[in-house]
């Protein structure tokens, strides 16, 4: 997102693998333990759709990618809870197969599968999840779909939601990220 916005950024990098997120030091940023923590000036952040929402309303003068309208932002909202919470499964999938994490596999594949349907139905009618254009929504959304083969979970036949991914990596300024290029 800060780059889709053209924003400059100091990233440091936590080791996940190592639960660097869990040590002291980290848990004095974020007291959840939980990856990202985002600082801008004095404001410190833990969650990453409170991040979105904050850099869209912070740094978009144009609401394109946060609408000032309150219809939009809650067709926005809705799908920043759904990348919060069902497309979740897909990256506690990730983490089964990758870290051997004790989860259900099986039911974070169903999960997964579930919301992806939802989704790949949604996007039979639409380029993006909302308002005919990309939104935090979108970005919100998009890495645990895109990264869902990480998991085990075969998305090749939702051929919707494979299409939104493709026009979500080639948006201005997208740059990939490990297992997305």
């Amino acid at each position: 997102m800060l780059n889709l916005l053209g924003l400059q950024a100091e990233l440091v990098p936590v080791d996940f693998v190592a639960k660097e997120h869990k040590r002291d030091a980290f848990s004095a940023l974020n007291p959840f333990g939980e990856l990202p923590c985002f600082e801008d000036g004095e404001l410190r952040l833990r969650d990453s759709q409170a991040i979105l929402v904050y850099l869209a309303t912070r740094y978009d003068a144009e609401h394109q990618w946060y609408s000032n309208d309150p219809c939009e932002q809650g067709l926005i909202q809705q799908w920043l809870s759904t990348g919060g919470g069902e497309v979740m499964n897909a990256c506690a999938a990730r983490l089964v197969k990758s870290l051997n994490y004790p989860l259900d596999l099986d039911k974070l594949h169903l999960g997964a599968h579930r919301v992806f349907k939802i989704m790949d139905a949604h996007l039979a009618t639409r380029e993006y999840l909302e308002l005919g254009r990309p939104t935090i929504a979108d970005i919100a959304c998009f890495p645990y779909s895109a990264l869902a083969w990480e998991g085990g979970i075969d998305i090749s036949g939702y051929t919707h939601l494979v299409s939104w991914i493709e026009r979500i990596k080639k948006l201005d300024r997208f740059i990939g990220m490990p297992g997305i290029s």
